[in-house]
């Protein structure tokens, strides 16, 4: 299980090392308690000036970036432990079900997206950004686990694949303020299991299954 949690995400849940502990740690408060992150006042608040906190933080969004995927990170690692009596597409389905579960049920993302949805989307999709990056890498590190244990075969590669699971669960996560759309986790992990049940080799139904012989 241990190991899992290494090869699925090798990066681990530590603070980022490009960012120093007090000024991380600030702004993960900050964010959690569904304040808005300022960047005048977190420099006031670990009592250094704006430019020295851009020069060690980056930007704003930046490390609002940061700050949010490594609580995903945590997050990630948590389902991968509580999976690991599974395999193959049911364990796909239950790491990605459960933290699309736990990022919908997240207070601080909701307000994030309610206060300043045009930025935490930014963050949370952005192709560039380490949480979309993050997520997909998880992923195809997932599925090529299962892969090499003979438990998942999926007649698509697994770059295309995790970037697809990726975009269609924040296509569901964050549909009302993308769309306009009641957001739905439930139908989200319904989607993507039938995608993964339909890719899968080893396991798919022949479509002559049933038929008769004339």
């Amino acid at each position: 299980m241990t190991d899992d949690v290494g090869r699925v995400l090798p990066e681990g849940t530590g603070t980022p090392a490009t960012i120093p502990g007090p000024i991380f740690a600030a702004a993960v408060d900050t964010f959690v308690s569904g304040q808005r992150l300022d960047m005048r006042s977190l420099a006031r608040r670990v009592g250094v000036a704006r430019a020295t906190l851009y020069r060690q933080a980056g930007n704003r969004e930046q490390l609002l970036d940061q700050v949010l995927w490594w609580r995903a990170r945590r997050l990630l690692t948590d389902q991968v432990r509580a999976s690991a009596d599974l395999t193959g597409t049911d364990r796909l389905t239950a790491v990605i079900g459960g933290v699309l579960r736990a990022i919908g049920a997240d207070r601080p993302v909701r307000i994030f997206l309610e206060s300043d949805p045009e930025t935490a989307l930014r963050v949370l999709t952005g192709s560039r950004g380490a949480v979309h990056q993050g997520m997909a890498a998880t992923l195809e590190n997932l599925i090529d686990l299962e892969r090499g244990r003979g438990a998942f075969d999926a007649s698509l590669d697994t770059p295309t694949l995790a970037f697809a699971i990726v975009r269609l669960a924040d296509g569901f996560l964050y549909s009302d303020v993308m769309a306009d759309r009641a957001s739905g986790v439930g139908r989200a992990v319904i989607a993507i299991e039938a995608l993964l049940c339909g890719l899968d080799l080893l396991h798919r139904t022949p479509v002559t299954a049933g038929l008769r012989e004339p």
